[in-house]
């Protein structure tokens, strides 16, 4: 089992950067693939962002895609999701999560952290 904790959040405005750290415990970490979700509040947890295991394929939602990058360093059982240019928009409850298999579909992933609130004003 996969222990994540996020960091990073805070409060900027529209047009700042937040990069936004997943620390993972456990030695199954560089052989899963990686997500980042995010929740406003009243919606569904919806699709940010994904990586292989080994880095080498990332996935995108429309929303956020080329704006967010999503990196991973296996050597510190770290992932990353670098956020530029964030609008108002983007303000949500962010979740770093776990998967056995490369997926873009919430339910594909087994394992979360708690969140990290990323707040964009205006």
């Amino acid at each position: 089992q996969v222990q994540l904790v996020e960091s990073g959040g805070g409060l900027v405005q529209a047009g700042d950067s937040l990069r936004l750290s997943c620390a993972a415990s456990g030695r199954t970490f560089s052989s899963r693939p990686m997500g980042w979700f995010r929740q406003a509040p009243g919606k569904e947890r919806e699709f940010v962002a994904a990586i292989t295991w080994t880095g080498s394929s990332t996935a995108y939602a429309d929303s956020v895609r080329g704006r967010f990058t999503i990196s991973r360093d296996n050597a510190k059982n770290t992932v990353y999701l670098q956020m530029n240019s964030l609008k108002p928009e983007d303000t949500a409850v962010y979740y770093c999560a776990a998967s056995r298999s490369y997926s873009l579909r919430t339910r594909d992933y087994d394992n979360w952290g708690q969140g990290t609130q990323v707040t964009v004003s205006s």
